[in-house]
Order: structure tokens, then sequence, then C-alpha cells
């Protein structure tokens, strides 16, 4: 995503906010952001310490779930960013800098880590799905269809297709292997952009992002967006290999209901985010989303090869030509 001198600049509270905290002077430098309206700043203090502020208007953006979602997997063991310092009112949070090495590029560098890296992320959803899920609402099948929605009605206006009937039904019959499955704590955006690689042991050794979407959904969700991840391509033999290491350390998972939910969900994330960029596209100017079409349906035309996802390919077969299905033209 395009940086703009916008994202750059800090807010003009944000000085009185550190000094108020014992961090007058810091000088503050901006990190990349997100597709959100949060934006986010290195804080480098006096004393040589950093932190990270985060920028998240209280008018557009709700921090109280980060903030509740982050304590929870902080005290189940997992790494998550903790607060130095808050000011809800005014959008602004201070947190532990968990450095630099964002799993994609650093793997970019390293690329012999990439095994390691995936394993401990693998374990970690195998640990974390071991916990109940609390206080957070259920990802059901209102919300799983609404997500899946963002695909008729932002991408194929955008490409120029008329929305098609009978979308709703062709989804129909595949939630309940969905919502049969055991109930977790779902990130929702699981993937190496969101994990920080950090030097600390076991499975604190990455540092989690991202996470204040969460829903009590099914395993099998946050282990597709891993896997099947958009901005850094996974391939199928690690792909199999971390999915067969998800299933060997979850005894008593039924492997060919939970295997069946894998490929359900890996269809509706990728077919709901070609939606969500083209919005980030066409609604908010965002001019860098539209790049990672092809990677998308290169993704779903996997998707809708497996058994499980006959109906919803039928439904693209007869509704969405293959000219449509090459994404948004960004306009020059």
């Amino acid at each position: 995503m395009a940086t703009t001198l916008a994202t750059m600049i800090p807010p003009d509270t944000a000085p009185a906010f550190l000094t108020r905290h014992g961090w007058d002077g810091a000088r503050i430098a901006p990190l990349a952001g997100d597709a959100s309206f949060r934006r986010y700043f290195r804080v480098h203090g006096a004393d040589g310490g950093t932190a990270v502020l985060m920028d998240a208007p209280p008018d557009k953006e709700d921090s109280q779930p980060f903030l509740a979602i982050g304590k929870q997997l902080d005290m189940l063991g997992f790494s998550a960013p903790q607060p130095i310092a808050t000011d809800l009112a005014q959008g602004l949070i201070l947190l532990e800098d968990f450095g630099d090495d964002r799993a994609t590029p650093l793997l970019a560098r390293e690329p012999a880590r990439e095994r390691a890296v995936y394993e401990t992320a693998v374990d970690i959803l195998a640990a974390l799905h071991r916990h109940p899920v609390r206080d957070v609402a259920a990802y059901d099948e209102a919300e799983l269809l609404r997500e899946a929605r963002l695909f008729p009605d932002w991408y194929l206006p955008a490409v120029d297709v008329a929305e098609a009937p009978h979308y709703d039904d062709a989804w129909a019959s595949l939630w309940p292997a969905v919502l049969a499955g055991p109930r977790v704590l779902t990130l929702r955006d699981y993937h190496a952009d969101n994990l920080m690689v950090i030097d600390r042991p076991g499975l604190r050794g990455l540092g989690l992002l991202d996470y204040q979407d969460a829903l009590a959904g099914h395993p099998a969700y946050d282990l597709a967006s891993l896997l099947q991840d958009i901005r850094r391509i996974v391939s199928p033999e690690l792909e199999a290999a971390m999915l067969d290491r998800y299933i060997a350390a979850s005894p008593g998972l039924d492997e060919a209901a939970f295997r069946t939910a894998y490929d359900i969900l890996g269809a509706q994330r990728n077919i709901k985010i070609l939606g969500v960029f083209t919005r980030l596209y066409v609604r908010d100017g965002k001019a860098g989303y539209p790049a990672f079409h092809p990677r998308l349906w290169e993704l779903v035309t996997r998707n809708l090869a497996r058994p499980a996802l006959i109906p919803v390919a039928e439904w693209f077969a007869a509704h969405v030509p293959p000219s449509a299905r090459h994404g948004v033209q960004v306009a020059a």
C-alpha cells in the first residue's frame, strides 16, 4: 500500500501524550500501516528505548477489542504487543515494540528459515485452539455469508458484470460443514505479514499482530489464512505438510471433516478478499490493492476445484466469465 503524507505525520496530540507517560522529547517515525484507519509510528526515547504508537481515531476504530484480545493472548502464553500507555478518547495506544522482523520480508532475506517459522505458526494455532474460547462473538452463518457477499457487491460491479441470482443458495449447503466444527478463538488475519519473529523462547518467538476482529470460529479458518497467503506464496508442498502438522497436533480431531472445512473456509476467505480489496480501491482510493487480484484468482481457482466447493464452483462457471477473472483495472 502506498505511503501518503497523511500517514507519515503523527497526530498533533501525540507529543503531549508521550510526555505524560515518560517519553518527553521522543522522536516519532512512521511505520507501515494496514487496510484500516489505524496508523503506526515508532517512538524513539531519549534513553534509546523504542515503542510503537498506534493512532486509531475513535470515531472510526474501536480499540477495546484489540486491547482485550491482546491481553487474553498474552495470558495464554503467546506474544501479543502489550500496552505501555493508552488514551482511548484520543485514539492513542503506546505498545511494546516487536522490532522490524516481520515474517514476510525476513523470509525473503532468509528463505532457509521458512519451514521453522511456519512450524511455529502452526504450533501456535494448535496450542491456542486447546483453550476454551470466551468473550467474543460467534463467527456464524450470517457473518460468513455477509463476507462472501462482498464479492458480488463490490467485485462484480467493478468489472462490469451484473450480479447473478442464487449466489447465497450456492453457499447454503456448505455452511453446515463449517458450523458443525469446534469453536476456537479465530484471529481472522493470521498470515506472515502479521507475524513478527522476535527473540523469545518457544511459541512466544512469533509476535502476533492484527487480531482485533477475532471471533469464535472454526479452527480451520486461521490455518487457511496462514497457508493460502495472498501476499506471500506458500508452496503446495509446505501447505500440505503444515496441514498434516496441525492435524497431528490435534488429538481427537475428525480429519475428514476438518479438511472439508479447510477447503470451504479457504474459498470463502479468498472470495471475500476479492471483494474487500476491490472496495478498498473503489471506495477508499487505495490504489495498491488491485495488484493482488491475479494472486487471489490463482487461489480461488484452486479453491473451486475442491469437491466440497462444487455448488459455488458451478455458480462461478455460470455467472463469472473468464474475462472477469483478471481483476480490476487501475485507472492511468
